[in-house]
């Protein structure tokens, strides 16, 4: 009876020592987020004071959108979705074994730690900073465009690959080689069917982000519809930047769409 109460009491102990270190974490973290509140001016009510009316007179000059100019928006949407679709194709395929290295367990230990700092490396350096290195490497246009959202693209895929591994549930991997099944019909019948589906999730999201990176892109000098915008914002064409803008969420709505029938299907494979 003693003995019972003695572990009662030692269970109760430890609750209540996790719950103060909880409550002490939590006070710090809003203490960060104040802090950092303030720092930044965000609860200075003198900084928004003319903030509405500033954006309701852009908002007045860029309505009703000009589409006058929409036939010589092709080339400028074909670049940006060929860079797209290049950086995040490059970015995956490379992401795929640095992914296996950085996860644990997956590969060499001694070669997990290089790995993760190749990954921290490649997505800690702005989508903007590899593009002004490529486009002084390689000239203007779409090329340093893609080489530069595929450099990102590894960093972040990588990192998301590697932790799709490592959540990875082993039981009916070990199961089926438990009944004699080949490493390459584990990698079939239990690593695939796991991970696919979110690798797909990922890597269609990053190809969405990408769209939108290489409309950003196009301030450096990589072409694109993000070109188009910038010179027209710098004419103080806002009726037209605001069309392109447009353009550019409805070719960002319609990768959405695809991604989503395209995660479909596949999981209706899978599971046939």
């Amino acid at each position: 009876m003693y003995a019972e109460a003695v572990t009662i009491d030692a269970i109760l102990a430890d609750g209540h020592r996790r719950a103060r270190r909880s409550g002490a974490t939590a006070v710090l973290a809003a203490a960060v987020i104040l802090a950092a509140f303030v720092y930044s001016d965000a609860l200075d009510p003198k900084r928004y004071r003319d903030a509405l009316p500033t954006i309701l007179t852009l908002f007045g000059d860029a309505v009703p959108p000009d589409f006058a100019r929409w036939r010589s928006w092709g080339k400028p949407l074909l670049d940006t979705l060929a860079m797209s679709v290049v950086g995040t194709v490059l970015g995956g395929l490379t992401a795929i074994p640095l992914g296996a290295l950085a996860a644990r367990g997956s590969g060499p230990a001694w070669l997990r730690h290089p790995a993760l700092l190749l990954l921290n490396t490649l997505r800690s350096i702005p989508g903007l900073i590899w593009g002004v290195l490529f486009v002084a490497a390689v000239g203007f246009g779409p090329l340093p465009g893609i080489f530069a959202l595929a450099f990102h693209s590894t960093g972040m895929l990588g990192k998301f690959y590697a932790e799709i591994l490592e959540h990875m549930d082993p039981a009916p991997g070990n199961a089926l080689r438990s009944h004699g099944v080949s490493e390459l019909g584990v990698l079939r019948f239990s690593v695939w069917p796991q991970i696919m589906p979110r690798l797909m999730d990922v890597t269609l999201y990053r190809w969405e982000h990408n769209v939108r990176a290489a409309t950003t892109l196009g301030m450096v000098g990589c072409g694109g519809i993000g070109q188009e915008i910038v010179v027209a914002l710098d004419q103080f064409e806002y009726r037209e930047a605001s069309a392109l803008i447009l353009v550019l969420l409805a070719l960002v709505t319609a990768i959405g769409m695809l991604g989503a029938g395209l995660r479909v299907r596949l999981l209706e494979r899978i599971s046939s």
